[in-house]
C-alpha cells in the first residue's frame, strides 16, 4: 500500500554549507533554481519551504514557479531571512526602530510571496531577537517587542497564517522564543487566530523537551501549524538525518499527531554538510514511511491502556513491535 503522507523539506537542505572552520563551504556554491532541481530529485518530495529574499536580486519569481513546476513541487511556507547579519541585534526586538521596521517591511514582502505561490504561512525563525548577557536589555520591554512584532503583522495580513519557530539558543545564547511554553504564552497573549507553531522536532530535543509533550501542548491550544524533523545528541541542533538517533521518540511524536487527528506536511529540516543532498533526503523519507505504516500497525487501544496505568514496559513493548517488528 503506497504512502497517504505529503513529504516536504527547507529548500535550504540542498543548499552548500559553510563553517568556521570549512568556510569556502563542502560543495560548489548552489543557487536557488539548482537546490529545486535537486529537490526534484528527491522521492515523493512534493513540497518546499523557501527563504527570501532570494540570493539572486534578479531572479524573478517566474523563474522560480517555472522550476517548481518542472519539479512537480509547490510551495508549503517562505522563510524571511530576518536572522541574518544585518538584525544582529534582532528583528522584533531591535533597539533601532528602523531596523524593527526593515524586519516588518521583508516579511510583508514575503507574505506576497506566500499569497503568489498559493502558500500555506510565513515561517517566523527570529534568531537574533533575545540576549547574551546578564543585565543586556530590559526583559519585558524585550518580551513586548517579540509579541508586538508578530501581533502587527498578523494584523496586517489576516489572510495568511505565521508560524514562529522556537529554539533555545544560536545565534543568541538566549533567544526570545526559546520552548513550546514561552511560545505559546506569547501567542495567547496576541489572540490572533492565524499565529500558531511550527515544531521542529530537533529544537524541541535540545531545549529539553519531549517533542511528544510539546506537540500535545501546541495542539491541546490549537496552535499546531507545522512541524520539521530532523535528529540531534541533545546537545546542539545538529539537524541530522530523521531517525538517526532517536527513532522512538520520534515515533511518540508521530503517534502523539495520528492520535491527535493531525494532518499536514512531514517536513524535513536537515543540514547534510557533508552527505549527498539527495541520498540524505531519500533516506528520512523512507524512515518516515515506516513510521507511517508502524502507526497503521499499532494497537491504540492497547497503547491507551497502557499509558492509563503508565506501564512503560508494555507502552515500549508495543511501540517497538510496531516500529520495528520485535520488542
Amino acid at each position: 500500500m503506497g504512502s497517504k503522507q505529503r513529504f516536504g523539506a527547507g529548500i535550504w537542505h540542498f543548499a552548500t554549507y559553510v563553517d568556521r572552520y570549512a568556510t569556502d563551504g563542502y560543495g560548489p556554491p548552489r543557487g536557488l533554481l539548482e537546490m529545486i532541481d535537486l529537490a526534484g530529485q528527491v522521492e515523493d518530495l512534493s513540497v518546499v519551504d523557501i527563504n527570501y529574499p532570494f540570493a539572486d536580486p534578479d531572479l524573478s519569481l517566474d523563474a522560480v514557479e517555472a522550476a517548481l513546476d518542472k519539479n512537480g513541487l509547490s510551495v508549503i511556507g517562505i522563510t524571511p531571512e530576518i536572522y541574518t547579519r544585518r538584525f544582529a541585534k534582532g528583528a522584533f526586538t531591535n533597539p533601532d526602530p528602523g531596523v524593527r521596521r526593515l524586519a516588518n517591511e521583508m516579511i510583508n514582502d514575503a507574505a506576497n510571496v506566500v499569497r503568489r505561490f498559493g502558500a500555506k504561512y510565513v515561517k517566523l525563525w527570529p534568531g537574533q531577537d533575545g540576549w547574551d548577557y546578564p543585565f543586556q536589555v530590559d526583559h519585558k520591554e524585550l518580551w513586548q517587542a517579540s509579541i508586538d512584532g508578530v501581533a502587527e503583522l498578523a494584523s496586517e495580513n489576516s489572510d495568511l497564517q505565521f508560524v514562529i519557530e522556537y529554539k533555545p539558543r544560536e545565534p543568541r545564547v538566549h533567544m526570545s522564543y526559546d520552548s513550546v511554553a514561552r511560545t505559546l504564552l506569547a501567542i495567547e497573549k496576541i489572540g490572533l487566530p492565524n499565529v500558531g507553531i511550527l515544531l521542529d522536532f530537533g529544537h524541541s530535543l535540545y531545549g529539553g523537551e519531549s517533542p511528544a509533550d510539546a506537540a500535545q501542548l501546541a495542539i491541546d491550544y490549537g496552535r499546531l501549524f507545522g512541524m520539521d524533523v530532523n535528529d540531534n545528541f541533545r546537545s546542539w541542533d545538529d539537524d541530522l538525518i530523521a531517525g538517526s538517533v532517536h527513532p522512538i521518540e520520534l515515533f511518540e511524536f508521530f503517534y502523539t499527531l495520528r492520535k491527535n487527528g493531525w494532518e499536514g506536511v512531514w517536513q524535513l529540516d536537515q543540514f547534510p554538510f557533508r552527505e549527498d543532498a539527495v541520498a540524505a533526503a531519500n533516506s528520512a523519507i523512507r524512515f518516515l514511511k515506516s513510521i507511517e505504516r508502524a502507526l497503521d500497525k499499532l494497537d491504540f487501544e492497547a497503547m491507551q491502556a497502557a499509558q492509563d496505568s503508565h506501564d512503560a514496559v508494555t507502552a515500549l513493548t508495543l511501540a517497538r513491535e510496531a516500529l520495528f517488528g520485535s520488542a
